[in-house]
């Protein structure tokens, strides 16, 4: 009986094992958790007009980034697809001003400056 208990591992010896960038995250998500419930009691207390514009616009902010990066979450791909052809994309500009050149031409030279 002694010989299992000696080979038994304690909780804390098991807690010793745990990254220390796992107890950051857990603090900081703790910290986080605080931090929107006192946001959102604040935000209780301001006009709810306010409050409704404020939360489109960054809505609104975080959609666009989404579409012009391509970056959303995979649910919400084919409905940015389909939305997507209407604003610009990352890359749209540098595809735009390129010299279309078809496989049977040569590209013509850039004309000489004019001074």
């Amino acid at each position: 009986m002694n010989a299992m208990l000696f080979l038994a591992v304690s909780t804390l010896d098991k807690l010793k094992e745990v990254p220390p960038k796992f107890w950051w995250e857990c603090v900081g998500g703790a910290l986080a958790f605080f931090v929107v419930v006192f946001l959102l009691k604040k935000l209780l207390q301001v006009n709810r007009v306010f409050l409704g514009i404020g939360v489109f616009a960054v809505c609104l902010v975080v959609f666009i980034n989404w579409i012009y990066n391509r970056n959303e979450p995979a649910f919400l791909t084919p409905f940015v697809d389909e939305i997507a052809v209407f604003f610009p994309v990352k890359g749209d500009y540098e595809r735009s001003n390129k010299p279309i050149v078809l496989p049977n031409e040569k590209p013509q030279p850039a004309p000489p400056p004019v001074y």
